[in-house]
């Protein structure tokens, strides 16, 4: 399986935003910073069986925003473990409930998107920048899982 690794786009600042951080959006530039990466992954030829994104809202619009350019939007679910807390036990179970796709979108946050990369490929150090995306390939049935970093891309490199 083909694991693809998001973290959401640029949101709105937390020490500014008078809201709940549950509730934190994308800001207008976020929005077109993924519309744009969007249209990059078409590009690319990109294509996913599945979109999995944290509940949090700035998660769910970047994932709704790849959903709808790539025309998957049926494809889009959200999962409350990818929010705040993802891990390996996270990403095990979600994918076992997932197990007849070959390739899924898993939509999230920092610091746990890093750390659970970084985990699944052999206790590695990643950086996740906001829009950034990982390609990780699965090797095996371990549990927990195992993967090879196919490449990590930062948002300006997906930016056309």
């Amino acid at each position: 399986m083909e694991c693809y690794f998001l973290r959401h786009g640029p949101a709105a600042d937390p020490a500014q935003w008078p809201g709940d951080d549950y509730d934190r959006p994308l800001t207008r530039d976020g929005r077109k910073r993924i519309e744009r990466e969007a249209e990059t992954l078409a590009s690319l030829g990109l294509e996913f069986d599945a979109i999995v994104t944290s509940p949090l809202v700035r998660a769910v619009q970047t994932a709704a925003i790849i959903a709808d350019v790539l025309k998957i939007s049926e494809r889009l679910v959200e999962d409350k473990r990818l929010g705040f807390g993802f891990d390996l036990d996270a990403l095990e179970t979600v994918l076992a409930e997932r197990s007849g796709a070959n390739t899924i979108l898993l939509v999230g946050h920092e610091p746990s998107m890093s750390s659970t990369v970084g985990a699944l490929i052999g206790d590695a150090r990643i950086a996740f920048k906001k829009g950034a995306l990982a390609s990780v390939t699965l090797t095996g049935g371990a549990s927990p899982p195992h993967g090879q970093l196919v490449w990590l891309i930062p948002p300006k490199f997906l930016l056309r």
